[in-house]
This record gives structure tokens, sequence and C-alpha cells, in this order.
């Protein structure tokens, strides 16, 4: 028997970018290794602040997101991804300079589930930082622009933890505030029909928010998840 080689780390598809941040990574959060049933590669993008790129619009750092996209594939990523929802806005570069599939942001998961849902409803986004949420991080993802959006931005923890990379977080207040962005982004949009959570910090709060909202709720973990499916599908035994 024969293999080929060509990569310097074998057995994991998925590269992910990360922020360069201090706040704690709970289970469920991209930056955790044990949210995964699967291995990862890992870079972080120096001087990627939450703050720089979620509210300055990732302003200067393309060009070191795809120097670490283009190391991940050449030490042996078949496709990559981000750790924030806000880089859509280098989905077309990042695709361009690796040469291998590339799912930047948590909001690319609109239109698919969109075409899932009954007719007269859609999905609704859940994001961090709505003031900052532009129609270009949008239109980068493939949004409509009329989408409703909810988010977590005046509450008492999430958002402050996150964005000031603060070196500790209430879990449960971070929770709290992300049940109660989800059910005042339902009640203002009677017609949802799931939600599509912008921000990879807030998968480990899906199921709390599915459980407060009643509707499908979509993650980045779960995004990833899909994308690692056809980046390396399970192999069956034959029967």
């Amino acid at each position: 028997m024969k293999v080929e080689g060509g990569k310097a780390v074998y057995g994991a598809a998925v590269g992910i970018l990360m922020l360069e941040a201090r706040f704690p990574r709970i289970p469920g959060d991209m930056g955790n290794a044990a949210s995964w049933d699967f291995p990862v590669h890992y870079r972080v993008v120096r001087d990627a602040s939450p703050d720089r790129v979620v509210r300055r619009a990732a302003e200067g750092l393309l060009p070191a997101f795809v120097a670490a996209a283009q190391d991940l594939v050449a030490t042996g990523a078949d496709g990559i991804t981000t750790n924030c929802g806000f880089l859509s806005l280098f989905q077309r570069e990042l695709a361009a300079a690796v040469g291998v599939p590339v799912a930047a942001s948590s909001l690319m998961q609109v239109a698919p589930v969109a075409a899932l849902l009954p007719p007269g409803r859609r999905p609704g986004i859940l994001t961090i930082s709505a003031s900052t949420l532009t129609p270009a991080h949008l239109e980068a993802a493939g949004v409509p622009a009329d989408t409703p959006i909810g988010t977590t931005e005046g509450g008492r923890e999430f958002t402050r933890a996150i964005l000031g990379d603060a070196p500790e977080l209430d879990i449960a207040a971070a929770r709290a505030d992300n049940v109660e962005a989800a059910r005042a982004l339902v009640a203002a949009h009677p017609d949802l029909g799931a939600l599509v959570l912008e921000c990879t910090n807030m998968a480990p709060y899906a199921h709390a928010i599915r459980q407060a909202v009643g509707l499908p709720v979509f993650s980045a973990h779960g995004f990833v998840s899909w994308f690692q499916s056809g980046l390396a599908p399970r192999r069956f035994p034959d029967p």
C-alpha cells in the first residue's frame, strides 16, 4: 500500500483563523478545542482584537488574515473558517488567496436557512454588535438587507466581556443576555422561523435560546461541523 504526502500535519481538515483575545472560551466556543468532535488547526491573527474586528471593520487586517490562512493551508488544512461573523468582509479575498473552500462567517447560513423555512417565515440574526453590523457585512455573506437583527448590546455581560476582551466571564449573565435579546427579536418580528447566531461566542447559549424562543437556532458550531462533513465525509463500512 502506498500513500501520498504533501502536508506537514495530517488528520485535521478545518483550519480556524482566531482573533487575538484573552476572554474565557468556554465549551461550545470555537476557540475551545474540546468543542469539536474532530481535530482542527488553529492560527491566531496577531493584533486582530475583538474591538478592532467588530467595531472597526477589521481595518488594516486583511493581509494578516490572508497570510494566516495561507499558512494553515500549507500546514494541512483543507478548508478555512474564522471565529468572528464580522469577517464576512474578507470572504472573497480569503477564498481567492487560499484556493480551498472558505466559510468566513456564520452569517453565510442565513440564505440556506431561509430556504428551509415554510412560506411566510424568515430567519433573524442575533449579533454581538448591531450598531457596527453594516450592510457591507450582510452583502458579503449573501444576507438580504431587510433581515431582522437583534443584539446583546446593552446587556449586562456578553457584549461587554467579549468585545472588551475581559479576563473573566459571568456565564449565567452572558446566557441571560443572549436569551433576552433573542426573545426581544422574536417578539418584534412574529414572522421569524429561525435564528442565526452571528457571533461564534454565542454557540454555548444556542440550547438556552432554542428553549426560550421555541425556534431552530443555527450557530457557528453547527456551521463548521457541517463544513467539516464536506471536507472529510464520514466513511461507512460496507454492509
